[in-house]
């Protein structure tokens, strides 16, 4: 795949989900959004997968393949992104997983980039983008050495959902959201109200202000932040 971000390392012409592993071992969940149908491929049983950390295909250093699952938080991101106009908007979107708000975000119009430092997630993002006929990009970002997300800064909207469960990797998220965006570019942030997420956001208030965003689920939030005016 050619691709509208120089120097990126993408998966768009990776191997589906399918010949990577046997076809019997992958799921799909159908998901009925306002912009249409999405049917999203994932590892079958992903939750046993999660909770037996260590025994499945994931090869990503012994991480728990927490992207393997549809969760609440992507599905609502992905239900508001839904409701947004964004052609020709630039997206990007940090932790990817499955993609779900990429895919959505790509019917919408975007012109999308969606990252996450699991390659297995990234084999599955391009997949389920070719799999629903939608263009978008996948690059291999780590949140420590994030060039790939600075290098297309400043991003229009920056979609993340479900990444403030592990403190240690919160330091370096924010420090990395406000290089994302431009004065008039926007993040939304999607939380199943984490113990962590109250003072990521609190730290987040030091450069941008944040507002909170109901969803049909009453388990999720999706804050947004967006670069507080200069005083005066």
């Amino acid at each position: 795949m050619r691709s509208a971000f120089r120097g990126l390392t993408l998966y768009g012409d990776a191997p589906s989900a399918e010949s990577d592993s046997d076809p019997r071992g992958v799921g799909r969940t159908v998901l009925d959004l306002p912009t249409g149908r999405i049917e999203l491929a994932h590892p079958r049983d992903a939750l046993a997968r999660i909770y037996e950390h260590g025994t499945g295909d994931d090869g990503d250093a012994g991480d728990p393949p927490y992207w393997a699952q549809p969760w609440p938080s992507g599905i609502e991101l992905a239900a508001l992104v839904g409701g947004a106009d964004l052609a020709g908007v630039r997206v990007l979107e940090l932790g990817c997983g499955l993609a779900l708000p990429s895919l959505v975000a790509a019917q919408r119009g975007a012109r999308v980039l969606a990252t996450d430092q699991a390659e297995g997630a990234l084999r599955y993002a391009a997949h389920n983008a070719r799999h629903n006929g939608l263009r978008l990009e996948v690059a291999r970002c780590d949140w420590d050495d994030p060039w790939c997300a600075l290098a297309g800064a400043p991003w229009d909207l920056v979609l993340a959902a479900d990444v403030l469960y592990d403190h240690a990797s919160l330091p370096a998220l924010a420090d990395l959201l406000p290089r994302l965006v431009g004065d008039t570019g926007e993040v939304w942030l999607a939380d199943q109200h984490r113990p962590p997420a109250r003072a990521f956001l609190e730290g987040c208030r030091r450069w941008g202000a944040v507002t909170a965003t109901a969803t049909a689920s009453p388990d999720v939030a999706v804050h947004r932040i967006r670069r507080a005016a200069p005083a005066g």
